[in-house]
């Protein structure tokens, strides 16, 4: 087998556990979050296949959502989970889903989310443990793009049936390598996750649509 159809295999079994049968319909919407948004990030257990550099792609990824609102949304780091809004998890690859999000509502009745990331890429299956393991980027995207689709839900969007978007739902079908590959592409090191978002002009519609500046 080539490594593209190793790739096409292993991102294809990857795109069945993104988007299992019981979330075919389009996620339901919900009101926007209040800003300023508190949001907590917990550290996750290394059993998980957590590491200590997910909290910043969380990070990057809740500052990507802030940068395309242009003023529209505030974050606030939360001294305590209790006090978040918005609160980021990592579980272990035990619990399903490889992302998700539950809306919550806070003690004085406002909306808040839960984020569920599952951090561990090699247990999706011995072909990604190795494109993972080759190429550490590749596992940091899969990581990244989860947590900005599961945060856009905790801000309010839905699921989107245009393959540019983020927050595409992968039941429609597409070439799910070309998906993540070409955000993975425009990466020459970590750091630059901070700078590329990757929302499309779709997503940010939808962010504005919640979120008027």
């Amino acid at each position: 087998m080539t490594s593209a159809a190793a790739r096409a295999l292993a991102l294809a079994a990857l795109a069945a556990l993104l988007a299992p049968a019981a979330l075919a319909q389009r996620f339901p919407a919900l009101e926007p979050l209040d800003s300023p948004i508190a949001f907590f990030i917990a550290e996750g257990a290394p059993e998980s296949g957590f590491r200590p550099g997910d909290q910043e792609l969380a990070r990057s990824a809740l500052d990507a959502w802030r940068r395309a609102a242009e003023g529209a949304i505030e974050l606030a780091e939360a001294a305590s989970e209790e006090e978040a809004t918005l609160r980021v998890r990592w579980v272990p690859a035990s619990a399903g889903l490889y992302g998700e999000m539950r809306p919550i509502r806070l003690a004085d009745g406002r909306r808040g989310a839960e984020v569920f990331i599952r951090p561990d890429v090699a247990a999706l299956g011995p072909d990604v443990a190795a494109l993972a393991a080759a190429d550490p980027l590749f596992r940091d995207t899969i990581v990244y793009l989860t947590c900005v689709h599961e945060i856009g839900h905790a801000l309010g969007l839905v699921h989107t049936d245009e393959y540019d978007d983020v927050m595409y739902f992968f039941g429609f079908g597409g070439d799910i390598p070309r998906f993540f590959g070409r955000y993975r592409e425009r990466l020459e090191s970590r750091a630059d996750i901070a700078r590329f978002a990757g929302i499309s002009a779709g997503d940010v519609e939808q962010l504005r649509a919640l979120y008027p500046r």
